[in-house]
């Protein structure tokens, strides 16, 4: 099986038509996406494919054809830093499904209101219970981007 994974081909000779993205990413070195639940039920292996963020532990790898993005391809070095900024990754184990799910959100290019980010993070958990941290450093980085955005780009 061979995946387009952060630029790079990963290939996984051992891999099974059963295997989730996140079996086949982790034995590929793939660290940042975390394997915790295997339900799809807390985030911690949230990626991009393509241009959505899934939890990698419900995707069946065979069946991926388009570019994953980790949190360790993904850039984003202003919503790392505002994470940063805002304490956001405290114990750090969400974080890496966190910071992917919030690009994935700001990626939208709607402006949307401190509610409709916490909607939109819903499906990843923090243990640590940093949700208002997390959603203040997605909402300075949105508030960012748009103050660098074109006047003419503007919602």
């Amino acid at each position: 099986m061979r995946i387009r994974v952060d630029g790079d081909i990963v290939e996984d000779p051992l891999a099974d038509q059963g295997d989730s993205l996140l079996a086949v990413l982790r034995r590929g070195g793939r660290t940042a996406p975390k394997a915790a639940c295997g339900q799809g039920e807390c985030g911690a292996c949230t990626v991009l494919l393509g241009d959505r963020a899934v939890m990698s532990c419900v995707v069946l790898a065979a069946g991926v054809d388009a570019e994953v993005t980790t949190a360790a391809g993904l850039g984003a070095d202003d919503l790392r830093e505002a994470f940063a900024d805002h304490v956001a990754f405290q114990c750090g184990f969400c974080t890496p499904g966190q910071i992917v799910r919030a690009e994935a959100v700001l990626r939208e290019g709607v402006h949307r209101t401190r509610e409709e980010i916490v909607r939109a993070m819903a499906g990843n958990v923090c243990r640590c219970t940093g949700y208002v941290q997390i959603v203040d450093a997605i909402v300075a980085t949105m508030e960012k981007r748009r103050a660098e955005e074109p006047e003419c780009d503007r919602r």
